[in-house]
This record gives C-alpha cells, sequence and structure tokens, in this order.
C-alpha cells in the first residue's frame, strides 16, 4: 500500500520542497521508497511553477538532498481527497488549508511539527525574509518533524 503525503507551506518554495526532499531521502536511506507517493504545494500562487528557493537549495544540498527538480504549485481542494496526510508548516499554513478543505477530508490535516522528537516547536518558521541561520533552523525542524513522521508511518 502506498502512503500519500503533501507537504504545504506559504509559496511552496522553502519549507515544504525541503520536507519533501528530506523525506524522500529519509525514506530512500530506509528502504521503503516505493511505499510513500510525496508532493509539496503552497497555500498561495506567488511562485506557481519556480524552482525552490536557491537558499533552501543549498541547505538542502549541504544535507546530499538535491531539491532543484521540484517545482511549486498551489494547493487544490483535490488534494486532500488525495493525499493520505496533509503535512503544513505553520498556524497560517493550518488555516488555509482547512479553509479549503472538504470537511470529510479535514482531519487529514497535520503540523509536521507534530512529528518532530528533539525540538518543541509549533510551527517551522518561515525563513523566506530572512539569512541563513533562518534557512539553518527551519531545516533542522524539518528534519526532525520528517523523521518523526516517517517513524510514525513505518509499520510495527
Amino acid at each position: 500500500m502506498t502512503t500519500r503525503l503533501l507537504f504545504v507551506c506559504m509559496g511552496n518554495i522553502c519549507r515544504s520542497p525541503t520536507a519533501e526532499g528530506v523525506f524522500a531521502h529519509l525514506v530512500t536511506q530506509a528502504g521503503c521508497a516505493d511505499q510513500f507517493e510525496l508532493d509539496s504545494a503552497g497555500t498561495h500562487d506567488y511562485h506557481v511553477g519556480h524552482a525552490p528557493d536557491p537558499r533552501a537549495q543549498a541547505h538542502a544540498a549541504a544535507k546530499g538532498i538535491d531539491i532543484s527538480h521540484l517545482r511549486a504549485r498551489q494547493l487544490t481542494e483535490a488534494d486532500f481527497e488525495h493525499f493520505d496526510r496533509v503535512l503544513v508548516m505553520d498556524d497560517h499554513n493550518w488555516k488555509a488549508a482547512q479553509a479549503l478543505a472538504p470537511i470529510e477530508y479535514r482531519s487529514r490535516i497535520h503540523r509536521l511539527t507534530e512529528y518532530c522528537q528533539r525540538f518543541k516547536a509549533m510551527n517551522v518558521p518561515d525563513p523566506y525574509y530572512g539569512g541563513d541561520a533562518g534557512f539553518a533552523r527551519a531545516m533542522d525542524i524539518i528534519e526532525d518533524g520528517c523523521r518523526g513522521l516517517l517513524d510514525d508511518l513505518k509499520p510495527a
């Protein structure tokens, strides 16, 4: 059975493509990539069709993860039916996803930080307007959340 996961942030060029890339990397290392369908999207259409932010790409590449091939797209109502879990990065994404999702699929929306094991963050902070330290912090929280998510999804 394939588990379908969608990672969501605002513009789909920083946090959500990073999370998609990190999770893909983790499942490849774990030998279970064929058990997952992964994608990412943004709640807004600011960057549709664009590659991830060069700073996000650089931080991912430093961990051996290539996200350069990903392209931004906007979250759609159909995503909530297709994906088993929609993993949002912050409160703004949560509210936007809840507003767009049909009622019967709202339970599929989770914060990625729910799965963090090391960090006690409620949100993955948006690094877009910040410097290098913001991208490093976002990467740390994303890696933690993705590891916890994979642990949660592994069969017992």
